[in-house]
């Protein structure tokens, strides 16, 4: 998806809206070995479960349907994918979903460190050690004061969880009047 190396920037709701449509068939690994679900498919099952336990938190939800879109444009990159999806959407979507896109990886290894029992699945644990490994108690300790480490965590938890093949969980379109009012300031986390 790169143009001649350049990073990819998304300038409006249509141009977001196809490239998440083009994340059907695209796999968070290049080989196919990584997660049992498509990027289409985990897009949807993790915006879906942040819309049942965040109602009102349409940038959250947001964040859960673009947060892999790095992989799209830039396969391979398991240790820069956050970044890369981040960027891509911040001239869009604004600080919060961006921030929240960077943190899903951190959030990963947060939970690693706090949580050493957590299960991740096998791509997830094969990715750890490329994205920094588990955070260390002075990484950890930095990351729970970040105000947006809650909302980091309970994304990446929904992350981990949205991966069920054969989960109905919508449609794409679905969401078009979610992003479309996220990229225009529009909503009001509250009610």
């Amino acid at each position: 998806m790169l143009e001649s190396g350049k990073p990819v920037v998304i300038g409006c709701v249509e141009e977001l809206m196809d490239l998440l449509r083009a994340c059907r068939g695209a796999w968070d690994a290049p080989d196919r070995g990584g997660d049992p679900v498509d990027l289409h498919d985990h897009a949807l099952q993790t915006a879906a479960l942040l819309r049942r336990s965040h109602p009102f938190d349409k940038e959250l939800q947001v964040a859960g349907l673009v947060h892999d879109l790095g992989h799209l444009l830039f396969p391979g990159d398991d240790a820069g994918h956050a970044r890369h999806g981040a960027e891509a959407v911040r001239p869009l979507l604004g600080a919060r979903v961006t921030r929240l896109v960077r943190l899903h990886v951190p959030a990963k290894r947060y939970l690693a460190a706090v949580e050493p029992g957590r299960a991740l699945s096998p791509q997830s644990a094969l990715t750890l050690r490329a994205q920094g490994g588990v955070m260390s108690p002075a990484e950890a300790a930095a990351f729970a004061a970040d105000p947006d480490a809650a909302a980091a965590v309970t994304l990446r938890q929904a992350d981990d969880a949205g991966k069920v093949v054969g989960l109905d969980a919508g449609v794409m379109e679905d969401w078009r009047p979610v992003l479309e009012r996220v990229a225009a300031g529009a909503y009001d986390r509250t009610s």
